[in-house]
């Protein structure tokens, strides 16, 4: 019974453990926020990676901006590709288009977080609060996952 008891205990703790590394799932008026996450980054790099989807169940909407306790400058960015080589970019917003999504995700679109305040260690989550032009204000945890991290 002991042995039955301690299974039971550790079996819980891995899934209360497991529902804590997914993102949250948030909504706004019109948008439906799913699968954040952020790489794990060591200190000495002082930036880190936010990835999401975004989608619109109703008009059209932009990105404009985030903050976070977990950097000091936060930034809207892309990829291009640049004679071959593949270098970051700032953008000023991110479209969310009618009744389609934003792809917020590795070599795309993502939230640059610039000068961080804390190294981003796998298995926390971390709060960002995601700025639209139409929705407003919309807050929601992101769970840190490996530096390799693809969704």
């Amino acid at each position: 019974m002991k042995r039955r008891s301690v299974i039971l205990g550790i079996a819980t703790m891995a899934a209360l453990s497991a529902t804590s590394l997914q993102a949250q799932q948030a909504q706004a008026p019109g948008l439906e926020i799913s699968g954040g996450f952020l790489r794990a980054a060591p200190m000495v790099s002082r930036t880190g990676a936010g990835f999401m989807i975004i989608r619109s169940t109703g008009p059209a909407d932009k990105l404009l901006a985030f903050r976070s306790p977990a950097c000091t400058r936060p930034e809207l960015h892309t990829h291009i590709n640049d004679n071959g080589i593949m270098r970051m970019r700032e953008v000023p917003e991110i479209d969310v288009p009618a009744g389609g999504e934003a792809r917020l995700q590795p070599g795309g679109l993502h939230l640059m977080f610039i000068d961080l305040t804390a190294q981003l260690t796998e298995g926390e989550m971390v709060p960002v609060t995601l700025i639209f032009e139409k929705a407003g204000e919309v807050q929601i945890e992101l769970p840190v996952k490996s530096p390799g991290a693809m969704n």
